[in-house]
């Protein structure tokens, strides 16, 4: 979770009137219900996405600043969960580049990155089993547009049309994705299935 420190930075940037859509019948969330409703979202959502445990903190401030300075610009408020997760997705992209580089100048070896999710998120903490273990064992196999479609619909349930519109591709492709992932699960399922009731090896 975020220190103290840090969610004092973040909580006085609500100190501003509430926002009002440019069609007055139209109400934007304030930045504090944004922050009490999407806090969980946000977290689950950048750990899954391979960010560090270490720098968790500083990247989850970094996206609710993010979120404060543009809320002005949310043409759509009833598409929130897809405005938010494109500004997720944008600044974790940002965080793995800096770190690429950081590496790169200081010469240092490189760590691969985390897939989802070598430490569970918070929300994830209470649902660890040998099942949901085996699940992201599993994804890690998929390559990651569609893992990354999989997981908003069927973990962060979002709507096609909310991913089409976070990670800018059309609504068919989403689908197709979401299709193929569903195809490769299951046949990684039914080969691990396969391998222990024939005692060998559990690899995927």
């Amino acid at each position: 979770m975020l220190s103290p420190s840090s969610v004092a930075r973040i909580a006085h940037l609500d100190r501003k009137p509430e926002l009002v859509h440019a069609n007055p019948a139209i109400r934007v969330p304030t930045f504090a219900e944004i922050y009490n409703s999407y806090f969980g979202f946000v977290w689950s959502c950048t750990r899954r996405l391979g960010v560090g445990e270490a720098e968790m903190d500083d990247v989850v401030q970094e996206i609710f600043i993010v979120v404060h300075s543009r809320l002005s610009t949310l043409q759509q408020p009833d598409s929130l969960r897809s405005w938010i997760y494109g500004i997720i997705r944008r600044s974790v992209s940002t965080y793995h580049r800096a770190k690429r580089t950081k590496i790169t100048s200081t010469t240092l070896s490189s760590e691969p990155e985390i897939q989802y999710p070598q430490q569970p998120s918070p929300q994830q903490l209470a649902e660890q089993s040998d099942q949901v273990q085996l699940l992201w064992s599993l994804l890690e196999k998929i390559d990651a547009p569609k893992r990354e479609v999989f997981v908003l619909t069927e973990i962060d349930e979002l709507t096609a049309p909310e991913i089409a519109a976070a990670i800018d591709v059309p609504i068919n492709t989403v689908y197709s994705r979401l299709r193929a992932a569903r195809q490769e699960l299951e046949e990684a399922l039914q080969r691990h299935y396969a391998r222990t009731k024939r005692g060998q090896p559990c690899s995927t």
